[in-house]
Protein backbone atom coordinates (compact mmCIF):
# COMPACT_ATOMS: atom_id res chain seq x y z
CA UNK A 1 0.00 0.00 0.00
CA UNK A 2 1.24 3.30 -1.10
CA UNK A 3 2.48 5.16 2.15
CA UNK A 4 1.20 8.90 3.30
CA UNK A 5 4.25 10.05 2.91
CA UNK A 6 4.95 8.46 -0.88
CA UNK A 7 1.23 9.91 -1.51
CA UNK A 8 1.88 13.71 -0.48
CA UNK A 9 5.16 13.36 -2.10
CA UNK A 10 3.50 12.46 -5.32
CA UNK A 11 0.27 15.25 -5.05
CA UNK A 12 2.92 17.85 -3.96
CA UNK A 13 5.07 17.02 -7.41
CA UNK A 14 1.47 17.41 -9.27
CA UNK A 15 0.77 20.47 -7.78
CA UNK A 16 4.12 21.90 -8.82
CA UNK A 17 3.21 20.81 -12.31
CA UNK A 18 0.03 22.56 -11.94
CA UNK A 19 -2.17 19.19 -11.90
CA UNK A 20 -4.14 19.95 -8.95
CA UNK A 21 -4.48 23.45 -9.67
CA UNK A 22 -5.84 25.66 -11.52
CA UNK A 23 -9.99 24.58 -12.38
CA UNK A 24 -9.55 22.63 -9.91
CA UNK A 25 -8.46 21.71 -6.55
CA UNK A 26 -8.24 18.38 -4.05
CA UNK A 27 -7.73 19.32 -0.52
CA UNK A 28 -6.97 15.97 1.99
CA UNK A 29 -7.47 18.90 4.98
CA UNK A 30 -11.32 18.75 3.95
CA UNK A 31 -11.85 15.76 2.82
CA UNK A 32 -13.25 16.41 -0.79
CA UNK A 33 -12.47 17.32 -4.41
CA UNK A 34 -13.95 20.01 -5.66
CA UNK A 35 -13.71 21.91 -8.65
CA UNK A 36 -13.48 25.93 -8.74
CA UNK A 37 -16.04 27.80 -8.63
CA UNK A 38 -18.82 24.97 -7.28
CA UNK A 39 -21.34 25.67 -4.81
CA UNK A 40 -21.91 22.14 -3.47
CA UNK A 41 -19.53 20.04 -1.17
CA UNK A 42 -17.49 18.63 -4.19
CA UNK A 43 -16.82 14.78 -4.16
CA UNK A 44 -15.82 12.95 -1.03
CA UNK A 45 -12.79 11.73 -0.92
CA UNK A 46 -12.60 11.57 3.08
CA UNK A 47 -12.57 8.05 4.83
CA UNK A 48 -16.64 8.63 6.52
CA UNK A 49 -18.73 7.90 2.99
CA UNK A 50 -21.84 8.24 4.04
CA UNK A 51 -22.52 4.80 1.70
CA UNK A 52 -25.94 5.02 0.09
CA UNK A 53 -27.18 1.68 1.57
CA UNK A 54 -30.95 -0.21 1.00
CA UNK A 55 -32.98 -3.20 2.86
CA UNK A 56 -32.18 -6.98 1.84
CA UNK A 57 -34.79 -8.44 -0.32
CA UNK A 58 -35.63 -12.08 0.59
CA UNK A 59 -37.07 -13.14 -2.85
CA UNK A 60 -33.49 -12.04 -4.47
CA UNK A 61 -31.52 -13.30 -1.49
CA UNK A 62 -33.06 -16.92 -2.23
CA UNK A 63 -31.44 -16.95 -5.59
CA UNK A 64 -28.04 -17.16 -3.61
CA UNK A 65 -26.58 -20.94 -3.18
CA UNK A 66 -27.19 -22.37 0.33
CA UNK A 67 -23.55 -21.93 1.60
CA UNK A 68 -23.18 -18.45 0.65
CA UNK A 69 -26.25 -17.42 2.31
CA UNK A 70 -25.27 -19.14 5.52
CA UNK A 71 -22.02 -17.79 5.19
CA UNK A 72 -23.41 -13.98 5.57
CA UNK A 73 -20.32 -12.51 3.91
CA UNK A 74 -20.08 -11.43 0.39
CA UNK A 75 -16.27 -12.13 -0.48
CA UNK A 76 -15.29 -9.39 -3.36
CA UNK A 77 -12.38 -8.66 -4.84
CA UNK A 78 -11.27 -5.42 -6.25
CA UNK A 79 -8.19 -3.93 -7.71
CA UNK A 80 -5.69 -2.55 -5.43
CA UNK A 81 -4.31 -0.07 -8.23
CA UNK A 82 -7.78 1.16 -9.70
CA UNK A 83 -7.74 4.89 -9.74
CA UNK A 84 -10.62 7.83 -8.72
CA UNK A 85 -13.73 7.45 -9.27
CA UNK A 86 -13.41 3.69 -9.61
CA UNK A 87 -11.71 2.16 -6.73
CA UNK A 88 -9.23 4.10 -4.46
CA UNK A 89 -7.34 5.21 -0.79
CA UNK A 90 -9.59 7.85 0.95
CA UNK A 91 -7.52 10.52 2.80
CA UNK A 92 -6.50 8.23 5.42
CA UNK A 93 -4.60 6.44 3.09
CA UNK A 94 -6.26 3.09 4.37
CA UNK A 95 -9.92 3.45 3.98
CA UNK A 96 -11.27 2.01 0.50
CA UNK A 97 -13.62 4.08 -1.18
CA UNK A 98 -15.25 4.66 -4.90
CA UNK A 99 -17.97 3.93 -7.52
CA UNK A 100 -17.42 0.47 -7.76
CA UNK A 101 -17.05 -0.40 -3.77
CA UNK A 102 -20.17 1.31 -3.28
CA UNK A 103 -22.33 -0.45 -5.87
CA UNK A 104 -20.94 -3.90 -4.89
CA UNK A 105 -22.05 -3.18 -1.10
CA UNK A 106 -25.42 -2.22 -2.71
CA UNK A 107 -25.55 -5.69 -3.72
CA UNK A 108 -24.53 -6.98 -0.94
CA UNK A 109 -27.54 -4.96 0.96
CA UNK A 110 -29.54 -6.60 -1.59
CA UNK A 111 -28.47 -10.18 -0.63
CA UNK A 112 -28.58 -9.46 3.17
CA UNK A 113 -24.45 -10.12 3.37
CA UNK A 114 -21.68 -8.30 4.51
CA UNK A 115 -19.53 -7.34 2.08
CA UNK A 116 -15.84 -7.85 2.67
CA UNK A 117 -12.97 -6.50 0.54
CA UNK A 118 -9.66 -7.63 -0.66
CA UNK A 119 -7.96 -5.25 -2.97
CA UNK A 120 -5.02 -7.10 -5.15
CA UNK A 121 -3.56 -6.79 -8.41
CA UNK A 122 -5.22 -7.15 -11.47
CA UNK A 123 -4.14 -10.72 -12.49
CA UNK A 124 -4.63 -11.82 -9.01
CA UNK A 125 -8.12 -10.59 -9.13
CA UNK A 126 -8.90 -13.79 -11.51
CA UNK A 127 -6.49 -16.00 -10.16
CA UNK A 128 -8.99 -15.54 -7.02
CA UNK A 129 -12.06 -16.04 -9.35
CA UNK A 130 -10.30 -18.97 -10.64
CA UNK A 131 -9.81 -20.73 -6.73
CA UNK A 132 -13.19 -19.90 -5.49
CA UNK A 133 -11.56 -17.30 -2.76
CA UNK A 134 -14.07 -14.57 -4.27
CA UNK A 135 -17.56 -14.78 -4.68
CA UNK A 136 -17.50 -11.76 -7.43
CA UNK A 137 -15.11 -9.53 -8.69
CA UNK A 138 -16.04 -5.55 -8.70
CA UNK A 139 -13.68 -3.99 -10.32
CA UNK A 140 -14.67 -1.89 -13.79
CA UNK A 141 -14.38 -5.67 -15.64
CA UNK A 142 -15.49 -5.57 -19.19
CA UNK A 143 -17.52 -8.06 -20.30
CA UNK A 144 -15.46 -10.16 -23.31
CA UNK A 145 -15.99 -13.64 -25.07
CA UNK A 146 -12.93 -14.71 -23.90
CA UNK A 147 -13.59 -14.12 -20.14
CA UNK A 148 -17.11 -15.68 -20.80
CA UNK A 149 -15.25 -19.13 -21.46
CA UNK A 150 -14.53 -18.96 -17.97
CA UNK A 151 -16.83 -16.11 -16.16
CA UNK A 152 -20.22 -15.13 -15.70
CA UNK A 153 -21.03 -11.70 -15.53
CA UNK A 154 -24.24 -9.60 -14.55
CA UNK A 155 -23.84 -5.94 -16.23
CA UNK A 156 -24.03 -2.85 -14.22
CA UNK A 157 -22.52 -0.15 -15.70
CA UNK A 158 -21.43 1.33 -19.41
CA UNK A 159 -17.75 0.68 -20.61
CA UNK A 160 -16.61 3.83 -22.22
CA UNK A 161 -12.75 4.74 -22.81
CA UNK A 162 -11.56 8.04 -23.01
CA UNK A 163 -8.60 9.87 -24.56
CA UNK A 164 -6.73 12.57 -22.43
CA UNK A 165 -4.69 15.51 -23.53
CA UNK A 166 -3.42 18.75 -22.23
CA UNK A 167 -6.14 21.40 -22.10
CA UNK A 168 -6.14 23.34 -25.81
CA UNK A 169 -4.53 20.54 -27.73
CA UNK A 170 -6.55 21.47 -30.13
CA UNK A 171 -6.57 17.37 -30.66
CA UNK A 172 -10.28 14.89 -31.32
CA UNK A 173 -9.68 11.26 -31.59
CA UNK A 174 -12.48 10.17 -33.98
CA UNK A 175 -10.73 6.73 -34.97
CA UNK A 176 -7.09 5.51 -35.77
CA UNK A 177 -6.22 7.85 -38.31
CA UNK A 178 -6.06 11.01 -35.26
CA UNK A 179 -3.88 8.58 -33.44
CA UNK A 180 -1.05 7.94 -36.08
CA UNK A 181 2.06 8.72 -35.23
CA UNK A 182 1.15 9.70 -31.54
CA UNK A 183 2.39 9.03 -28.06
CA UNK A 184 -0.09 7.56 -26.29
CA UNK A 185 -0.06 6.10 -22.42
CA UNK A 186 -1.94 2.78 -22.06
CA UNK A 187 -2.34 0.37 -19.17
CA UNK A 188 -0.70 -2.86 -19.88
CA UNK A 189 -2.74 -6.07 -20.31
CA UNK A 190 -6.31 -4.03 -20.68
CA UNK A 191 -8.78 -3.64 -23.05
CA UNK A 192 -7.95 0.15 -24.10
CA UNK A 193 -4.27 -1.52 -25.25
CA UNK A 194 -5.41 -3.81 -26.93
CA UNK A 195 -8.15 -1.59 -28.79
CA UNK A 196 -4.92 1.01 -29.02
CA UNK A 197 -2.52 -1.76 -30.50
CA UNK A 198 -5.65 -2.55 -32.90
CA UNK A 199 -5.80 1.06 -34.16
CA UNK A 200 -2.04 0.96 -34.91
CA UNK A 201 -1.92 -2.18 -37.01
CA UNK A 202 -4.50 -0.10 -38.65
CA UNK A 203 -2.42 2.53 -39.37
CA UNK A 204 0.36 0.60 -41.17
CA UNK A 205 -1.59 -1.16 -43.00
CA UNK A 206 -3.16 1.93 -44.41
CA UNK A 207 0.15 2.93 -45.06
CA UNK A 208 0.26 5.17 -41.88
CA UNK A 209 2.62 5.90 -39.07
CA UNK A 210 1.73 3.51 -36.38
CA UNK A 211 1.09 4.69 -32.61
CA UNK A 212 4.15 5.15 -30.44
CA UNK A 213 2.43 3.09 -27.04
CA UNK A 214 3.86 4.28 -23.88
CA UNK A 215 3.68 2.37 -20.65
CA UNK A 216 4.45 3.43 -16.82
CA UNK A 217 3.88 1.81 -13.24
CA UNK A 218 2.05 4.80 -11.78
CA UNK A 219 -1.02 6.85 -12.54
CA UNK A 220 0.79 9.69 -11.55
CA UNK A 221 3.34 9.01 -13.73
CA UNK A 222 1.23 9.31 -16.36
CA UNK A 223 -0.09 12.57 -15.58
CA UNK A 224 3.13 14.05 -15.29
CA UNK A 225 4.52 12.80 -18.51
CA UNK A 226 1.44 14.39 -20.14
CA UNK A 227 2.09 17.63 -18.20
CA UNK A 228 5.74 17.74 -19.24
CA UNK A 229 5.07 17.03 -23.06
CA UNK A 230 6.49 13.48 -23.25
CA UNK A 231 3.55 12.04 -24.47
CA UNK A 232 0.32 13.38 -26.47
CA UNK A 233 -2.04 11.42 -24.70
CA UNK A 234 -3.49 8.94 -22.58
CA UNK A 235 -6.03 6.34 -23.21
CA UNK A 236 -8.05 4.97 -19.72
CA UNK A 237 -11.11 4.13 -18.50
CA UNK A 238 -13.46 7.54 -19.40
CA UNK A 239 -14.52 7.57 -15.32
CA UNK A 240 -11.16 7.77 -14.76
CA UNK A 241 -10.12 10.49 -17.34
CA UNK A 242 -13.33 12.80 -16.57
CA UNK A 243 -12.46 12.71 -12.94
CA UNK A 244 -9.14 13.77 -13.24
CA UNK A 245 -10.12 16.36 -15.92
CA UNK A 246 -12.43 17.68 -13.45
CA UNK A 247 -10.71 17.36 -10.50
CA UNK A 248 -7.23 19.02 -11.94
CA UNK A 249 -8.71 21.76 -14.78
CA UNK A 250 -5.28 21.04 -16.55
CA UNK A 251 -6.38 18.51 -19.20
CA UNK A 252 -8.99 17.57 -21.90
CA UNK A 253 -11.47 14.65 -23.13
CA UNK A 254 -10.57 14.69 -26.68
CA UNK A 255 -12.80 11.42 -27.73
CA UNK A 256 -14.91 9.07 -26.37
CA UNK A 257 -15.36 5.58 -27.45
CA UNK A 258 -17.11 2.07 -26.30
CA UNK A 259 -14.53 -0.07 -24.56
CA UNK A 260 -15.83 -3.10 -27.02
CA UNK A 261 -14.63 -1.29 -29.94
CA UNK A 262 -16.09 -0.63 -33.07
CA UNK A 263 -19.90 -1.55 -33.23
CA UNK A 264 -20.90 -2.74 -29.36
CA UNK A 265 -21.42 -1.23 -26.51
CA UNK A 266 -18.98 -2.56 -24.08
CA UNK A 267 -20.16 -3.37 -20.78
CA UNK A 268 -19.04 -3.51 -17.12
CA UNK A 269 -20.22 -6.76 -14.78
CA UNK A 270 -20.17 -8.13 -11.67
CA UNK A 271 -17.80 -11.27 -12.41
CA UNK A 272 -17.81 -14.53 -10.87
CA UNK A 273 -16.67 -18.09 -11.71
CA UNK A 274 -18.62 -19.98 -14.26
CA UNK A 275 -21.71 -21.80 -13.03
CA UNK A 276 -21.14 -20.82 -9.23
CA UNK A 277 -24.63 -19.98 -9.27
CA UNK A 278 -24.56 -16.15 -8.26
CA UNK A 279 -24.76 -14.54 -11.15
CA UNK A 280 -28.45 -14.87 -11.44
CA UNK A 281 -28.61 -13.21 -7.69
CA UNK A 282 -26.50 -10.52 -8.94
CA UNK A 283 -28.55 -9.40 -11.56
CA UNK A 284 -31.61 -9.54 -9.73
CA UNK A 285 -30.28 -7.57 -7.50
CA UNK A 286 -28.91 -5.00 -10.09
CA UNK A 287 -32.30 -4.57 -11.92
CA UNK A 288 -33.61 -4.14 -8.01
CA UNK A 289 -31.21 -1.23 -7.53
CA UNK A 290 -31.88 0.77 -10.19
CA UNK A 291 -35.74 0.33 -9.62
CA UNK A 292 -35.29 1.37 -5.93
CA UNK A 293 -33.39 4.84 -7.22
CA UNK A 294 -29.89 4.23 -4.94
CA UNK A 295 -28.35 2.94 -7.92
CA UNK A 296 -28.69 6.32 -9.48
CA UNK A 297 -27.88 8.01 -6.32
CA UNK A 298 -24.30 6.26 -6.49
CA UNK A 299 -23.60 7.34 -10.37
CA UNK A 300 -24.60 10.85 -9.72
CA UNK A 301 -21.99 11.08 -6.29
CA UNK A 302 -19.09 9.89 -8.40
CA UNK A 303 -20.02 12.16 -11.50
CA UNK A 304 -20.90 8.59 -13.63
CA UNK A 305 -24.46 9.10 -14.64
CA UNK A 306 -23.84 8.80 -18.48
CA UNK A 307 -22.77 5.11 -17.58
CA UNK A 308 -25.85 4.06 -16.09
CA UNK A 309 -27.88 0.63 -17.62
CA UNK A 310 -31.35 0.34 -17.64
CA UNK A 311 -31.02 -3.09 -16.05
CA UNK A 312 -28.45 -5.82 -15.47
CA UNK A 313 -27.88 -8.43 -18.75
CA UNK A 314 -25.99 -11.77 -17.84
CA UNK A 315 -23.68 -12.54 -19.97
CA UNK A 316 -24.31 -10.30 -23.08
CA UNK A 317 -22.04 -9.86 -26.47
CA UNK A 318 -18.75 -9.09 -25.20
CA UNK A 319 -15.58 -7.78 -26.57
CA UNK A 320 -14.57 -10.08 -29.36
CA UNK A 321 -11.84 -12.51 -29.21
CA UNK A 322 -8.22 -11.59 -29.91
CA UNK A 323 -7.37 -13.21 -33.76
CA UNK A 324 -3.87 -15.15 -33.67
Amino acid sequence: MTSRRTLLAALASLTALGLLTACGSGDAAVNEIKPEGRKDTGINIGPNQNRVRTAKVDAIAGKLPEAVRKRGTLVLGVSAKSNPPLAFRATDDKTLIGVELDIATLVADTLGLKPEFDPVSWENLFVGLDSGKYDAVFSNVTVTEERKDKYDFATYRLDDLAFEAKKGSGWTVKGPEDVSGKRIAVGSGTNQEKILVDWSRQNEKAGRKGVDIKYYDNTTDYYLALQSGRIDGFLGPNPTVAYHVASAGQTEAVGKFSGAGAGLQGKIAATTKKDSGLVAAYAAAVDHLVGNGTYAQVLKRWGLTGEAVRKSEINPPGLPRTEN
